[in-house]
Order: structure tokens, then C-alpha cells, then sequence
């Protein structure tokens, strides 16, 4: 594995310095300021960009589909793939209002349809069922991780400045929650949610296919790696090394909803030194996220009620960081008026 390089931390403070310069009151921009500081810290120069812009989505199915977890079949794991190709998914819809290239891997869905314009990396058709043994092999979660880290590679090598995360799994909140609990430490109770929009007693079956997984498996908190294969997925996986890659390369992260988040906190356990090159792009009405954001130390941006994956909350936090680019860049200094 590359060494994640610590941020420029000189260039950071000559960043604070011109922010403190502009025409407005010290730290009265809020997060824009501390958005905009980090990214010079993370490009190295005080005037950073982002106007190259890029989702990824991950795309794998799960076993544990066959405990009833879900308000849809796996089926529509592949028929979304489909639609992202065809540029007719909520994403790629935010994507083009924002400037953004969506990129899709098929890292591990069942789906064996070649569809153009998705990347095929298949590591295997699915997951095994958490509920009754190992999600995957650790070599089949490090194959996976590499698949994001190649991916993530290959967009900073080609100009990419800012990588959202996205996904597509059905079934994925399971293993996300499972994640979540092992590497927080948080109560299981309080991280399941609905996920697809199941009713009470599908939820309360839910919890109890976790708790079933986490007795079967006892994923060792202390081991991020095995943790992911034995209650993750592939897409996880694969997302988790999307943002090792970026952070490798040096490109900022945008983490998206409860899966995404899932993947950052399983690279952050990895290589503690990605979560400066992480920034929380809202918070999803599933519960696992906001114990998980507050695991890696890092503040939403947006709270818009969403829990639809895909990247979408991700891509809509781009502004925000466009927004303090332009401010650093085009607002006028105290000194620029005379004072």
C-alpha cells in the first residue's frame, strides 16, 4: 500500500492567513472557510479547484438477501446498473447539474449481463449470506479494496480533484449496520434502520440477522480487513478502497450516505491518515450514520432527510466545495481596497 501523505499543513495556514484577509469578518463563512483550508491543505496551494469532478459507483449484491432483509429482490441491483449506464438514476441526473462524470463498477453483482458503459471487476457474483458464515474471503475483500484503489488511481492520474462516493447493493444497509456496530462499538439497536423502506417487522427481523451474524462470524474489531469480509460486501470493499486510492493520489472524498460511510470508516480503521482527505456530505435518515461520521471526526454538510445511496447526497455537497474555492480565489482583501 502507498503512503497517505499528511496535508500541507504550511500551505494550510498561509490559506487561513487569506481567508482571514478577505473582506468579512474573521470565521464568518463558517465551514466554507474550514472546506476551503482543508482542500489547500490536500492540493497544496492556497487557491485549490474542484472543477474536476467524478462519482463512483460500486455496485454488488449480498447473500443475506435470503433472510428476507429487504423490500426488494437482488434483481434490481442489475436493473439499476442498467439505468445508471442509460444516465436515467437520481445520480446521474444530480451529476450532470453539477458538473460531475459517474463512473459505474461492477465489482460484485450477480448480474451477468455485460451492459455498456459499466466497468466490469467482478469479484464474485455476490456475497455469501453473513447470517450463517464469512460475507467473502480476505483475499476476496483485498481484491475488492484494489479494485477501488485502482479506480481512484486511475481518475486522480486523469485530473479528477474531488471523488464522490456511490453505491448499489440491495440489501447493503445489513452489512453497513454490521460494520458499524463492530467498528464503533455503538449498541445494534440503535444503528438498524429501514433501509429499502421495510415495515416494523421486517426491521425487527433485520436486527436480529445482524446479531445472528455478528455471534456466527465475531468479525474482530480491532482488524478492519476482517470485519469487511466476514459481515461487509463487495461494493464496501471496493468503495473502502476508493478512498485509500484518492487519498493516496492526494484527492479530496466526498462520503455519501450510510454504505459509503460504511466504506470510509473500514478505510479509515486501515489508514487513519484518509479522514483528513474525507469530507461528510450530509446525513442520511439511517441511524449507523451520523454514530459513523462522528467515528471519523467529521461534520455533515447538508441534512436533507435522504436515504437514497447512489451517491446522490454526495454530489450535491459539490457546490459547497466549489463555493470555497471561488471565494478564496475571487473575493477582494482588506488590503485590495486600501485598508
Amino acid at each position: 500500500m502507498r503512503m497517505v501523505k499528511q496535508l500541507h499543513l504550511a500551505v494550510m495556514e498561509e490559506a487561513r492567513n487569506r481567508w482571514d484577509q478577505l473582506t468579512k469578518p474573521p470565521g464568518s463563512l463558517g465551514k466554507l472557510e474550514e472546506i476551503g483550508i482543508r482542500l489547500a491543505g490536500i492540493q497544496g496551494t492556497v487557491f485549490p479547484s474542484v472543477e474536476r469532478r467524478a462519482v463512483v459507483v460500486m455496485c454488488g449484491d449480498h447473500g443475506v438477501t435470503a433472510e428476507g432483509v429487504s423490500a426488494f429482490p437482488s434483481e434490481v441491483t442489475g436493473l439499476m446498473m442498467q439505468n445508471f449506464a442509460g444516465g436515467k438514476a437520481g445520480v446521474n441526473v444530480l451529476a450532470r447539474q453539477m458538473g460531475a462524470d459517474v463512473h459505474v463498477v461492477d465489482v460484485g453483482s450477480r448480474c451477468e449481463v455485460e451492459i455498456p458503459g459499466v466497468l466490469r471487476k467482478k469479484i464474485k457474483s455476490g456475497t455469501d449470506n453473513l447470517a450463517v458464515g464469512p460475507a467473502m474471503t480476505r483475499d476476496e475483500a483485498l481484491a475488492a479494496l484494489e479494485v477501488g484503489r485502482e479506480t481512484a488511481r486511475n481518475l486522480s492520474a486523469d485530473g479528477v480533484q474531488v471523488i464522490a462516493l456511490g453505491e448499489m447493493g440491495i440489501g447493503n444497509t445489513t452489512p453497513s449496520s454490521a460494520i458499524a456496530a463492530v467498528l464503533t462499538g455503538h449498541p445494534l439497536a440503535e444503528l438498524v434502520g429501514r433501509g429499502t423502506g421495510i415495515d416494523e417487522n421486517t426491521l425487527s427481523l433485520k436486527g436480529q440477522v445482524i446479531q445472528r451474524a455478528l455471534d456466527v462470524n465475531q468479525p474482530n474489531p480491532q482488524d478492519a480487513l476482517d470485519v469487511l469480509a466476514k459481515v461487509g460486501g463487495l461494493e464496501i470493499a471496493g468503495l473502502a478502497g476508493v478512498v485509500l486510492g484518492a487519498a493516496e493520489a492526494g484527492t479530496a472524498v466526498l462520503v455519501d450516505g450510510v454504505i459509503a460511510a460504511a466504506a470510509a470508516l473500514t478505510a479509515y480503521r486501515m489508514e487513519p491518515a484518509v479522514g483528513a482527505y474525507l469530507f461528510a456530505s450530509h446525513l442520511s435518515q439511517e441511524p449507523a450514520h451520523r454514530v459513523m461520521l462522528a467515528a471519523m471526526e467529521l461534520s455533515p454538510l447538508l441534512q436533507l432527510e435522504m436515504r437514497l445511496g447512489e451517491g446522490t447526497g454526495a454530489v450535491l455537497a459539490m457546490p459547497l466545495l466549489e463555493a470555497a474555492t471561488r471565494l478564496v480565489r475571487e473575493m477582494a482583501t482588506f488590503a485590495d481596497l486600501g485598508l
